[in-house]
């Protein structure tokens, strides 16, 4: 089995997760989305970035509003909507049992090592 493989699924595992939480702390543009998420070392790419804001959008999770740039074509910023933040919520509960199933599960094989 692959360990980088693996490590690079987990990570795509949360990835809505971490997007929909980076978002609903305000107003915010997708390149800042992508280095945020670079920063803590969830590596995502554009290709892939891109259609998941789609994705969130078509869902009704995320909205956006198109704001004119000085240096270049309009950006666009994307906000969380109640919908959103009611399925954000709901994956906060769900990663904290997972946090808390997978922390018990793994202090039970250090204490039998």
């Amino acid at each position: 089995m692959n360990l980088e493989n693996t490590q690079v699924q987990m990570r795509k595992g949360i990835l809505e997760f971490c997007i929909l939480g980076i978002i609903a702390r305000g107003e915010i543009y997708s390149s800042d989305i992508l280095e945020e998420l670079t920063s803590a070392k969830i590596m995502v790419v554009d290709g892939t970035l891109y259609p998941l804001l789609t994705r969130l959008k078509n869902a009704g999770l995320v909205e956006y509003r198109w704001v004119e740039s000085d240096s270049g074509p309009p950006r666009k910023y994307f906000t969380i909507t109640e919908t959103g933040k009611t399925f954000l919520e709901q994956l906060q509960l769900t990663w904290d049992e997972l946090v808390s199933s997978t922390q018990q599960i793994i202090q039970k094989s250090k204490l039998t090592a």
